[in-house]
């Protein structure tokens, strides 16, 4: 029998992309769900910050890839309070409610971008590099507790560049950049990972030459094995003339971040 699987922001650039991938694999019954409904495409409407119709979309779900998100870093109590944090309440509380035996939570690098580059980071370190790194942090913590609490295993993955073309634009994208493929091969080592992991956090890259992060352990504890060098591509891309963007920065969250200077108090 199929794996019932749900994915919100099915409609993004990452989770359209599993959902594509997901159903061409044949191995399971996959809910395609979004913010607004794109029936051409098999997308669901579904509003994370409505928590009754997540309860009720999660009922009889075996696996929920939750990919659905706000990145708006700009309007943290308007947009992603509501959107990212009360919507993955919303989600785990339906998953406790409908039987979900595993939620796989779509977190990022930025969880860690305040590290700077050269520094050895672990998927049990936390630095964010912005509100939205921030709130991601914080949803890793809420599987945690779910999973402590309820039994509920809970997965992050913090994706690192996924672009969606299958070609790391920058240098600094060669370090954390995912390829297609892998991040479906991903996805399903997720699904597929043992029951007795009830708690995992890892960094989604492919495996890259100059990767940031130690993901060889991943073979052995839930079967990922990528396939795609950002390195290599990145290789013929020169060779084909095309313009590498060099934006490394000091911090691995990228060149937008940055230390704000404190201001000195005014003498009263």
């Amino acid at each position: 029998m199929n794996k019932k699987i749900l994915i919100t922001g099915a409609a993004g650039r990452i989770g359209s992309c599993l959902a594509e991938g997901l159903r061409a694999a044949g191995r399971y019954d996959v809910i395609a769900t979004d913010i607004a409904p794109d029936p051409d495409r098999g997308i669901e409407k579904l509003d994370v910050t409505d928590a009754q119709a997540v309860e009720t979309a999660l009922q009889g779900m075996d696996t929920v890839l939750h990919f659905g998100w706000a990145k708006d870093e700009d309007d943290f109590l308007g947009k992603v309070l509501p959107v990212n944090v009360t919507g993955a309440y919303h989600v785990y509380e339906g998953a406790r409610k409908g039987g979900v035996s595993r939620v796989i939570f779509a977190s990022s690098n930025h969880a860690t971008g305040f590290y700077r580059v050269g520094e050895q980071v672990t998927p049990k370190d936390h630095r964010p590099d912005s509100f939205y790194g921030l709130s991601k942090s914080y949803i890793e913590l809420l599987g945690r507790l779910y999973s402590d609490q309820y039994g509920i295993s809970s997965f992050n993955i913090r994706i690192g560049n996924f672009p969606g073309d299958d070609r790391p634009h920058s240098d600094r994208a060669a370090h954390i950049w995912i390829s297609r493929r892998d991040m479906v091969h991903l996805a399903m080592c997720c699904i597929e990972a043992d029951p007795s992991l009830t708690y995992l956090t890892l960094y989604g890259t492919s495996a890259n030459a100059d990767n940031y992060y130690d993901i060889g352990y991943l073979s052995e504890l839930i079967g990922y094995r990528p396939r795609d060098d950002a390195a290599e591509v990145l290789a013929s891309q020169k060779c084909g003339g095309e313009d590498i963007r060099h934006d490394l920065g000091e911090f691995q969250g990228g060149p937008g971040v940055r230390k704000v200077e404190r201001r000195e108090r005014e003498p009263q």
